[in-house]
């Protein structure tokens, strides 16, 4: 079904693999993010698996109407990664993947080989394309986006891990009727990956902090204000921390760290939540471990990621909600600028099958 000749994908091309490809696929596929990625893969990656994939694999791909096309600089020859179709499912549907060479990162190679390989299944007929990536793999699920495909959610436990667990996967579509524009996200990541007044530094949260997230998360008077007032277990917090970059691409939620500035050291953890692009409004939540209280840390942050967001999104509201009796909340946000706007009876769960009060703020662009 797909043509087995150059195919142009912006300034580079596709073309079927041949063996004078094996060296370049084996260095390519040693790299661990494919490894992680994609563990079909085997580990270690020799010349014989990629002979093997090009003249066994590959072929079967293309005899069953899929494809399987190397990435190439069209002018230089060099050799930048693989593009493939499966063959089609029963009902018809596409399904496209990736994966670049570490040498050819970072030059929208994925992105226009994605494009295009998209655009030709169309042109071969098929109604609707899909693409699947890990829930940790951003930097895919950024070219999904790019590409004009759309978040359809998460396919939980979807596919094998190399340590026998299954990995969640998040599925995005594009039908032959969509426009295919670029999806911009409606919140971006912060410019240059952090913000910093240089006494705290906000980073996004990830699976690196779980650790530290979770022991903020267990002290007591944390916990005691959130809805449900209860510690977690740490397999929460870890999946929180590991959702956390896929969830904010998404569009749902931004998790942030807060760091100390001159440390590094992770201090605690202030978000953006409940998230309504229609209302450009979302809620803001703070944490902060017992030993960097009293020093303006969760004001600093509360400052910066405001500022971020009227500046870098089309945020136009902000608002948060405290306890009455929790004074040191009500003072932070008195201190970044937020006004008390009413007080709702009864809002929120609190221990033992009771009801507390909620205290609601407010900061405008």
């Amino acid at each position: 079904m797909f043509p087995e000749e150059v195919v142009t994908a912006g300034p580079y091309a596709l073309r079927p693999p041949t063996e004078t490809d094996a060296d370049e696929v084996t260095r390519a596929c040693a790299d661990p993010e494919i490894a992680r990625f994609i563990p079909l893969i085997p580990v270690p990656y020799t010349r014989e698996d990629a002979l093997s994939w090009i003249n066994g694999l590959s072929r079967k791909t293309w005899e069953g109407g899929g494809a399987d096309y190397v990435i190439h600089d069209p002018e230089t020859g060099e050799f930048l990664g693989v593009v493939g179709h499966k063959p089609l499912d029963r009902l018809g549907n596409g399904e496209v993947g990736y994966w670049i060479a570490p040498w050819a990162r970072g030059r929208g190679v994925a992105t226009a080989a994605t494009r295009a390989m998209t655009e030709l299944a169309f042109a071969q007929g098929v109604p609707r394309v899909s693409l699947l990536t890990d829930v940790e793999n951003i930097a895919s699920q950024r070219v999904a986006y790019a590409c004009g495909f759309q978040r359809e959610g998460v396919l939980r436990g979807a596919y094998p891990k190399r340590d026998g667990s299954r990995a969640d996967t998040v599925a995005f579509a594009r039908l032959a009727s969509d426009s295919g524009a670029a999806i911009r996200p409606y919140l971006p990541f912060f410019p240059g990956g952090e913000l910093t007044d240089g006494v705290v530094r906000l980073t996004p949260l990830t699976l690196a902090d779980a650790d530290d997230f979770h022991t903020v998360a267990s002290v007591p008077d944390v916990y005691g204000h959130h809805v449900l007032p209860e510690p977690p277990e740490h397999a929460e917090s870890v999946e929180r921390c590991r959702y956390a970059l896929h969830l904010w691409l998404a569009g749902d939620r931004a998790e942030v760290a807060i760091r100390d500035a001159a440390t590094g050291a992770y201090a605690g953890d202030i978000q953006l939540t409940n998230v309504v692009p229609p209302l450009d409004q979302a809620m803001t939540g703070y944490s902060l471990h017992p030993d960097y209280r009293g020093r303006g840390f969760v004001t600093r942050a509360l400052e910066l990621l405001v500022e971020w967001a009227f500046t870098h999104t089309s945020l136009r509201r902000i608002i948060a909600g405290t306890a009455p009796d929790n004074t040191a909340s009500h003072r932070v946000l008195e201190r970044a600028g937020f006004v008390q706007e009413v007080l709702v009876k009864d809002l929120l769960p609190g221990p033992d099958g009771t009801r507390v009060d909620d205290i609601q703020w407010s900061r405008t662009r």
